[in-house]
């Protein structure tokens, strides 16, 4: 039986949507064709910068929008929330060490405000689904803000409490807001992984053209 286009393209669709965030195969495909230098450390504060945290399912997508931002010095994908001190990416896929999936950003407040990033924050994944973002399942996938003084957690509160309000989801936010915990950078391959792998044929392009371009793309950031 012959398959038609449509049929065709939504059958590849969804193999690679379901293909999600997991590279371990990818991981050793070909480390050393990366378009840019990427250092697996957290970010460092320096005079002038604060830091953010958000998890928003798999940290490829949230860390390929937020690093695009005027005023964003830099993202690092990394784990947050968790029992287990140095976890790896293994250990949190299997979902039992607590951790989320989270991003870390370092950004000038003069060039963007921890408003704005909390408005991209809302855009880039859906708050109402709880430990789930598509196909991508798991406590590690909860959308969840861990903030890094009184002043980012009273900003938070109020933007659930104006989100809920404005009625922009039909169902109410699950968003976690918890008190920022030791960060645990991932291992490098994560690192800037949209921009890496995005037309890497050693990387899952399926997942960065269907699933991160579209959100780049929605909120003026594509590239």
């Amino acid at each position: 039986m012959r398959l038609t286009t449509l049929t065709f393209s939504s059958l590849l669709l969804v193999s690679l949507v379901l293909t999600g965030c997991f590279p371990e195969q990818i991981a050793a495909a070909n480390p050393e064709k990366k378009t840019k230098e990427v250092k697996t450390e957290a970010p460092k504060v320096k005079q002038g910068r604060e830091l953010a945290t958000f998890g928003a399912g798999c940290f490829w997508c949230i860390e390929a929008a937020l690093d695009q931002l005027e005023g964003v010095d830099a993202c690092v994908s990394g784990y947050m929330g968790g029992k287990t001190e140095n976890p790896t990416y293994k250990d949190i896929c299997r979902g039992d060490t607590g951790h989320a999936e989270v991003v870390q950003v370092l950004f000038d407040p003069k060039k963007v405000s921890y408003d704005k990033l909390l408005s991209y924050f809302w855009k880039v994944h859906d708050p109402t689904t709880l430990n789930r973002q598509g196909n991508d399942i798991g406590t590690q996938y909860r959308s969840a803000i861990f903030y890094h003084s009184d002043e980012q957690k009273a900003k938070a509160e109020a933007q659930i409490k104006k989100v809920n309000e404005s009625k922009v989801f039909k169902d109410p936010v699950v968003t976690e807001v918890s008190k920022v915990e030791k960060f645990y950078p991932a291992e490098d391959y994560h690192q800037n992984y949209y921009e890496q792998n995005m037309n890497n044929p050693n990387g899952n392009i399926g997942y960065c053209r269907y699933m991160i371009a579209p959100k780049l793309d929605k909120l003026g950031l594509e590239k």
